[in-house]
């Protein structure tokens, strides 16, 4: 039942599309009764995928602007990033990765795998807590302190040691410097160095990490990692019509 609500929902969105339309006119294009009509009209105009106007009737509404404008971000962000995703895996030999701010998780919109023997459980499409991914601290570096704690809670794994206190501290240290870390946290023995891309206005759109496990990521091997990283996602954001003035890709969180 909710599978056919559901299309019979997308049928009038296609319906609608080639201009406003009265409901008795969508109802007879969809063969539908006028009070099923209006049922799934009405429930589409609550979450502003519709609109309607009393002598126009039902036009597509606000939503799909904000979900067409969405998806053709994302569909830029990857590719533009995907040729530096492949330069920064190859030079590394490590798994990179590419994702955007998703609600409160971090959606994965590509993925290089890498060629060491390193089983790394992200797929394209996956959706990631942001407290415990390297790639979901580097999406919200210039949120304020009150969300990245609303964040933390809402991950459900609370991977460092020393809870949200912890997780605050590196947070502010992540956010003056423009890169985040995994240590462990997301999966056990995988570690990455993330960092993330701007857009024409400075503000992140998407980040990239680069992932391997805990024995090819050592202390030492993550620091120098760190302007690596950078600069690819640094390439990504000049692409996409970020200006570095400030010199660095972290601005610290907004206040």
């Amino acid at each position: 039942m909710g599978a056919q609500t559901l299309m019979r929902g997308l049928d009038v969105l296609d319906a609608i599309a080639d201009g406003p339309i009265a409901l008795n006119e969508l109802s007879d294009r969809l063969g539908l009764t006028k009070s099923t009509t209006h049922r799934l009209a009405a429930a589409l105009t609550e979450r502003r995928f519709l609109s309607f106007r009393a002598r126009e009737g039902y036009s597509l509404g606000p939503k799909l602007l904000e979900l067409g404008w969405a998806a053709r971000q994302q569909v830029q962000v990857a590719r533009v990033a995907r040729a530096h995703l492949e330069a920064l895996s190859q030079a590394t030999e490590d798994a990179v990765h590419l994702g955007v701010l998703d609600g409160d998780q971090a959606l994965y919109l590509d993925k290089v795998p890498g060629r060491r023997r390193v089983n790394i459980g992200s797929r394209v499409g996956d959706r990631q807590p942001i407290a415990s991914t390297g790639l979901g601290k580097a999406l919200v570096l210039d949120m304020t302190e009150d969300r990245w704690r609303d964040l933390y809670d809402a991950g459900g794994v609370h991977g460092a040691a020393g809870g949200v206190s912890v997780f605050l501290e590196r947070m502010r240290g992540y956010a003056q410097k423009g890169y985040a870390f995994d240590l462990e946290e997301n999966e056990d023995q995988i570690r990455c160095v993330a960092a993330p891309i701007r857009g024409v206005d400075g503000a992140i759109v998407a980040a990239i990490s680069l992932s391997s496990a805990a024995q090819y990521m050592d202390d030492g091997r993550m620091q120098s990692l760190i302007l690596v990283v950078q600069d690819a996602a640094r390439d990504i954001s000049s692409e996409l019509g970020w200006s570095d003035r400030k010199g660095g890709m972290g601005v610290g969180p907004a206040v």
